[in-house]
């Protein structure tokens, strides 16, 4: 099962943040987070859990948190 580090280490590689860099609370858009790292970020979450975001999630995602609930919705459960 997919944990909840790995959906961090991709948020901070995908927006290029140190890798004890906190994510949890992160909310877009932010230096690091812009347009050009929103889509790294969606095909990197897609690669990695292997789904396919739609268009609405691709806009919707707009936190950690909410990339959270984006994977539920898909199937993907991430544990601690």
């Amino acid at each position: 099962m997919p944990e909840l580090h790995e959906l961090r280490d991709v948020f901070r590689s995908s927006l290029d943040l140190a890798p004890d860099a906190p994510v949890d609370d992160l909310r877009y858009p932010t230096q690091a987070w812009d347009s050009l790292a929103h889509m790294s970020l969606v095909a990197t979450i897609e690669d990695r859990f292997g789904v396919m975001l739609d268009t609405d999630d691709v806009i919707n995602l707009s936190s950690f948190t909410e990339a959270v609930r984006i994977l539920d919705k898909y199937g993907v459960e991430l544990h601690d």
